[in-house]
Protein backbone atom coordinates (compact mmCIF):
# COMPACT_ATOMS: atom_id res chain seq x y z
CA UNK A 1 0.00 0.00 0.00
CA UNK A 2 1.37 3.40 -1.01
CA UNK A 3 1.05 5.88 1.82
CA UNK A 4 -0.99 8.96 1.05
CA UNK A 5 1.10 12.16 1.29
CA UNK A 6 0.59 14.34 4.36
CA UNK A 7 1.55 17.56 2.59
CA UNK A 8 1.59 18.90 -0.97
CA UNK A 9 3.05 21.91 -2.78
CA UNK A 10 0.49 24.34 -4.24
CA UNK A 11 0.82 27.42 -6.41
CA UNK A 12 0.10 30.75 -4.77
CA UNK A 13 0.59 34.47 -5.23
CA UNK A 14 2.06 36.30 -2.24
CA UNK A 15 2.30 39.95 -1.30
CA UNK A 16 5.27 40.65 0.97
CA UNK A 17 6.99 43.94 1.71
CA UNK A 18 4.81 45.65 -0.86
CA UNK A 19 5.90 43.23 -3.60
CA UNK A 20 3.56 40.72 -5.28
CA UNK A 21 5.15 37.56 -6.64
CA UNK A 22 4.15 34.01 -7.67
CA UNK A 23 5.48 30.95 -5.91
CA UNK A 24 4.63 27.80 -3.98
CA UNK A 25 3.55 26.93 -0.45
CA UNK A 26 3.50 23.57 1.32
CA UNK A 27 0.05 22.84 2.75
CA UNK A 28 -1.16 19.84 4.81
CA UNK A 29 -3.37 17.20 3.24
CA UNK A 30 -6.85 16.63 4.68
CA UNK A 31 -8.91 13.52 3.92
CA UNK A 32 -11.99 11.70 5.23
CA UNK A 33 -10.94 8.95 7.62
CA UNK A 34 -13.65 6.40 8.40
CA UNK A 35 -13.46 4.20 11.49
CA UNK A 36 -15.29 0.92 10.96
CA UNK A 37 -16.01 -1.74 13.56
CA UNK A 38 -17.35 -5.13 12.51
CA UNK A 39 -17.85 -3.90 8.96
CA UNK A 40 -20.01 -0.92 9.95
CA UNK A 41 -18.83 2.68 9.86
CA UNK A 42 -18.92 4.24 13.31
CA UNK A 43 -17.43 7.66 12.57
CA UNK A 44 -15.91 9.71 9.77
CA UNK A 45 -13.35 12.33 10.76
CA UNK A 46 -11.52 14.81 8.55
CA UNK A 47 -7.84 14.47 9.33
CA UNK A 48 -4.21 14.08 8.36
CA UNK A 49 -3.42 10.68 6.77
CA UNK A 50 -0.60 9.74 9.17
CA UNK A 51 -0.24 7.59 12.30
CA UNK A 52 -3.60 5.98 11.54
CA UNK A 53 -3.09 2.95 13.79
CA UNK A 54 -2.41 5.29 16.71
CA UNK A 55 -5.48 7.28 15.67
CA UNK A 56 -7.62 4.13 15.63
CA UNK A 57 -6.43 3.07 19.08
CA UNK A 58 -6.74 6.52 20.61
CA UNK A 59 -10.16 7.19 19.08
CA UNK A 60 -11.42 3.81 20.32
CA UNK A 61 -10.13 4.63 23.80
CA UNK A 62 -11.47 8.17 24.10
CA UNK A 63 -14.83 7.17 22.61
CA UNK A 64 -15.19 4.56 25.33
CA UNK A 65 -15.22 1.65 22.87
CA UNK A 66 -12.17 0.06 24.53
CA UNK A 67 -10.50 0.50 27.90
CA UNK A 68 -7.15 -1.05 26.97
CA UNK A 69 -5.23 -1.72 23.78
CA UNK A 70 -5.54 -5.50 24.17
CA UNK A 71 -9.25 -5.24 23.35
CA UNK A 72 -8.34 -4.45 19.73
CA UNK A 73 -7.76 -7.62 17.76
CA UNK A 74 -6.42 -5.88 14.67
CA UNK A 75 -6.36 -2.72 12.55
CA UNK A 76 -6.47 -2.73 8.74
CA UNK A 77 -6.04 0.48 6.75
CA UNK A 78 -7.70 0.51 3.33
CA UNK A 79 -6.96 3.35 0.91
CA UNK A 80 -9.82 4.55 -1.25
CA UNK A 81 -10.10 7.09 -4.05
CA UNK A 82 -11.79 9.65 -1.83
CA UNK A 83 -10.61 8.70 1.65
CA UNK A 84 -9.30 6.04 4.00
CA UNK A 85 -11.23 3.28 5.72
CA UNK A 86 -9.68 2.18 9.02
CA UNK A 87 -11.19 -1.19 9.86
CA UNK A 88 -10.86 -2.07 13.53
CA UNK A 89 -11.48 -5.61 14.81
CA UNK A 90 -12.44 -5.96 18.46
CA UNK A 91 -12.34 -8.97 20.77
CA UNK A 92 -15.72 -10.68 20.95
CA UNK A 93 -17.09 -9.27 24.19
CA UNK A 94 -16.15 -5.69 23.29
CA UNK A 95 -17.58 -6.06 19.79
CA UNK A 96 -20.85 -7.27 21.29
CA UNK A 97 -20.99 -4.30 23.66
CA UNK A 98 -20.41 -1.89 20.77
CA UNK A 99 -23.16 -3.48 18.72
CA UNK A 100 -25.54 -2.81 21.59
CA UNK A 101 -24.74 0.90 21.68
CA UNK A 102 -23.83 1.55 18.04
CA UNK A 103 -24.43 5.01 16.74
CA UNK A 104 -23.18 7.03 13.78
CA UNK A 105 -21.53 10.41 13.86
CA UNK A 106 -19.57 12.69 11.53
CA UNK A 107 -16.87 14.99 12.88
CA UNK A 108 -15.34 17.79 10.78
CA UNK A 109 -12.01 19.33 11.72
CA UNK A 110 -12.21 21.19 15.01
CA UNK A 111 -15.41 19.48 16.13
CA UNK A 112 -15.01 16.60 18.53
CA UNK A 113 -18.61 16.34 19.68
CA UNK A 114 -20.54 16.23 16.39
CA UNK A 115 -23.15 13.51 16.15
CA UNK A 116 -23.67 12.93 19.86
CA UNK A 117 -27.18 11.98 20.84
CA UNK A 118 -27.77 13.96 24.02
CA UNK A 119 -26.58 16.81 26.22
CA UNK A 120 -25.53 14.20 28.77
CA UNK A 121 -23.00 12.77 26.29
CA UNK A 122 -21.51 16.22 25.72
CA UNK A 123 -20.88 16.76 29.43
CA UNK A 124 -20.06 13.16 30.28
CA UNK A 125 -18.29 12.52 33.57
CA UNK A 126 -14.56 12.14 33.14
CA UNK A 127 -12.27 9.80 35.10
CA UNK A 128 -11.05 11.10 38.47
CA UNK A 129 -7.29 11.70 38.34
CA UNK A 130 -7.06 13.48 41.69
CA UNK A 131 -5.15 10.55 43.24
CA UNK A 132 -2.34 10.77 40.68
CA UNK A 133 0.74 11.84 42.66
CA UNK A 134 2.82 13.25 39.81
CA UNK A 135 4.74 16.37 40.82
CA UNK A 136 6.63 18.48 38.29
CA UNK A 137 8.64 21.70 38.24
CA UNK A 138 8.05 25.00 36.50
CA UNK A 139 10.88 24.01 34.17
CA UNK A 140 9.03 20.80 33.22
CA UNK A 141 6.02 22.84 32.10
CA UNK A 142 8.18 25.15 30.00
CA UNK A 143 10.16 22.28 28.51
CA UNK A 144 7.09 20.19 27.68
CA UNK A 145 5.84 22.94 25.37
CA UNK A 146 9.28 23.92 24.06
CA UNK A 147 10.09 20.35 23.04
CA UNK A 148 6.65 19.93 21.50
CA UNK A 149 7.17 23.03 19.37
CA UNK A 150 10.46 21.59 18.14
CA UNK A 151 9.05 18.17 17.27
CA UNK A 152 6.41 19.09 14.69
CA UNK A 153 7.88 18.73 11.19
CA UNK A 154 4.52 19.02 9.46
CA UNK A 155 3.70 22.24 11.30
CA UNK A 156 7.12 23.69 10.50
CA UNK A 157 6.44 23.19 6.80
CA UNK A 158 2.77 24.20 6.70
CA UNK A 159 1.94 26.30 9.81
CA UNK A 160 -1.49 24.69 9.61
CA UNK A 161 -1.65 21.68 11.96
CA UNK A 162 -1.98 21.01 15.67
CA UNK A 163 0.39 18.99 17.82
CA UNK A 164 0.03 16.89 20.98
CA UNK A 165 2.92 15.53 23.01
CA UNK A 166 3.52 13.27 26.01
CA UNK A 167 6.31 14.58 28.21
CA UNK A 168 7.95 12.54 30.95
CA UNK A 169 9.87 14.54 33.58
CA UNK A 170 13.55 13.69 33.38
CA UNK A 171 13.17 11.89 30.04
CA UNK A 172 11.72 14.53 27.73
CA UNK A 173 9.07 14.29 25.03
CA UNK A 174 8.35 10.59 24.49
CA UNK A 175 5.68 10.85 21.78
CA UNK A 176 4.41 13.63 19.51
CA UNK A 177 1.55 13.44 17.01
CA UNK A 178 0.25 16.01 14.52
CA UNK A 179 -3.05 16.51 12.69
CA UNK A 180 -5.13 19.23 11.09
CA UNK A 181 -7.66 18.56 13.86
CA UNK A 182 -6.69 19.26 17.46
CA UNK A 183 -8.90 16.42 18.76
CA UNK A 184 -7.38 14.08 16.20
CA UNK A 185 -3.84 14.99 17.27
CA UNK A 186 -4.70 14.19 20.88
CA UNK A 187 -6.43 10.94 19.94
CA UNK A 188 -3.33 9.92 17.96
CA UNK A 189 -1.17 10.73 20.98
CA UNK A 190 -3.42 8.69 23.30
CA UNK A 191 -3.12 5.77 20.90
CA UNK A 192 0.67 6.09 20.73
CA UNK A 193 0.98 6.17 24.53
CA UNK A 194 -1.16 3.13 25.30
CA UNK A 195 0.14 1.15 22.30
CA UNK A 196 3.62 1.49 23.81
CA UNK A 197 2.27 0.43 27.20
CA UNK A 198 3.15 3.74 28.80
CA UNK A 199 1.06 5.09 31.66
CA UNK A 200 -0.65 8.42 31.10
CA UNK A 201 -0.36 9.03 34.84
CA UNK A 202 3.42 9.30 34.58
CA UNK A 203 3.60 12.33 32.31
CA UNK A 204 2.33 15.64 31.05
CA UNK A 205 0.05 15.99 28.03
CA UNK A 206 0.94 19.14 26.08
CA UNK A 207 -1.10 20.53 23.17
CA UNK A 208 -0.74 23.45 20.79
CA UNK A 209 -4.45 24.29 20.72
CA UNK A 210 -6.93 25.95 23.00
CA UNK A 211 -8.25 23.87 25.89
CA UNK A 212 -11.87 22.94 25.33
CA UNK A 213 -13.77 20.47 27.49
CA UNK A 214 -13.21 17.52 25.15
CA UNK A 215 -9.43 17.99 25.37
CA UNK A 216 -9.75 17.66 29.16
CA UNK A 217 -11.94 14.58 28.75
CA UNK A 218 -9.45 12.85 26.46
CA UNK A 219 -6.44 13.61 28.68
CA UNK A 220 -8.30 12.30 31.74
CA UNK A 221 -9.29 9.11 29.91
CA UNK A 222 -5.59 8.61 29.14
CA UNK A 223 -4.97 8.96 32.89
CA UNK A 224 -2.91 12.14 32.77
CA UNK A 225 -3.27 14.54 35.70
CA UNK A 226 -1.50 17.49 34.05
CA UNK A 227 -2.69 19.06 30.80
CA UNK A 228 -0.70 21.94 29.33
CA UNK A 229 -1.56 24.18 26.36
CA UNK A 230 -0.23 27.11 24.41
CA UNK A 231 -3.67 28.73 24.15
CA UNK A 232 -6.36 29.57 26.70
CA UNK A 233 -8.98 27.29 28.27
CA UNK A 234 -12.74 27.61 28.18
CA UNK A 235 -14.71 28.05 31.40
CA UNK A 236 -16.21 24.57 31.07
CA UNK A 237 -12.76 23.06 30.54
CA UNK A 238 -11.59 24.67 33.79
CA UNK A 239 -14.59 23.41 35.75
CA UNK A 240 -14.28 19.92 34.28
CA UNK A 241 -10.54 19.73 35.01
CA UNK A 242 -11.08 20.85 38.60
CA UNK A 243 -13.84 18.30 39.15
CA UNK A 244 -11.60 15.57 37.70
CA UNK A 245 -8.68 16.56 39.94
CA UNK A 246 -6.58 17.62 36.95
CA UNK A 247 -3.94 20.35 36.90
CA UNK A 248 -4.69 22.68 33.98
CA UNK A 249 -1.93 24.96 32.68
CA UNK A 250 -2.45 27.26 29.71
CA UNK A 251 -1.03 30.23 27.80
CA UNK A 252 2.48 28.78 27.98
CA UNK A 253 4.60 31.34 26.15
CA UNK A 254 8.33 31.02 26.67
CA UNK A 255 8.94 31.23 30.42
CA UNK A 256 5.41 32.43 31.21
CA UNK A 257 2.27 30.40 31.88
CA UNK A 258 -0.95 30.44 33.90
CA UNK A 259 -2.20 27.65 36.21
CA UNK A 260 -6.00 27.38 36.42
CA UNK A 261 -6.62 24.29 38.57
CA UNK A 262 -4.84 22.12 41.14
CA UNK A 263 -1.54 24.07 41.31
CA UNK A 264 -0.12 21.80 44.04
CA UNK A 265 1.44 19.46 41.45
CA UNK A 266 3.75 22.17 40.10
CA UNK A 267 6.70 23.23 42.24
CA UNK A 268 9.10 26.16 41.72
CA UNK A 269 12.81 25.41 41.32
CA UNK A 270 13.96 28.19 43.60
CA UNK A 271 12.76 31.00 45.86
CA UNK A 272 13.12 33.43 42.95
CA UNK A 273 10.35 31.60 41.12
CA UNK A 274 7.85 32.57 43.82
CA UNK A 275 6.29 36.03 43.50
Amino acid sequence: MTERPTRIAVKRTARSGGVVMPGERIVPEEVPIAFSYGGSTHAVMMGTPADLEDFAIGFSLTEGIISEVGQIAGVEIIEGDKGIDVQISLVDEVAAALTARRRSMAGPVGCGLCGIESIEQAVRKVPDVSAVSLNVSYRDIIEAVSLLNGAQPLHRETHAVHGAGFYLPGKGQLSVREDVGRHNALDKLCGAVIARQQSGAQGIVAVTSRLSVEMVQKAAILGSSILVAISAPTALAIRTADEAGMTLVALVRGEDFEIFTRPHRIQPESISDVA
